[in-house]
């Protein structure tokens, strides 16, 4: 049978998707780090945007660059190119951080868990090996 140009093809056994749980806390470390680097040079609660372009640009490059951010490394997961593994580069890293900045998008996941923003991207939130 051969496969049609929609099927998306199986990440292999090693990339296994991260839970919510880990992911969420994840998003979380990296906002309070936005939040508290931003509030550096302009106050969240008159001026709301420096926080999220601070976020943008945080995942865009460690991501991009480095496969996690400071958030991802302390939940201990990363995020990885789909299906190959490897690192997914500054400009699918930027696509993927514009879209989480939406949130929204990280709501839309597949059945593998992956967020809409995920699915642009070409990326997998994957668990890092214990060890």
């Amino acid at each position: 049978m051969a496969a049609s140009a929609n099927d998306t093809p199986a990440a292999p056994a090693h990339l296994e998707p991260a839970g919510g749980g880990q992911r969420l806390i994840a998003l979380l470390i990296d906002w309070i780090l936005c939040l508290l680097v931003a509030s550096l040079y302009a106050s969240p609660y008159q001026v709301q945007w420096p926080p999220v372009a601070l976020l943008i640009v945080v995942n865009t490059v460690f991501i991009g660059l480095f496969a996690e951010t400071p958030g991802m490394r302390l939940a201990r997961i990363r995020c990885v190119g789909h299906p190959d593994g490897g690192r997914i580069g500054l400009l699918r890293g930027l696509y993927r951080a514009l879209l989480l900045a939406l949130l929204i998008p990280a709501l839309i996941a597949d059945d593998r868990g992956r967020g809409l923003h995920d699915r642009v991207a070409g990326s997998i939130v994957i668990g890092k090996p214990r060890g």
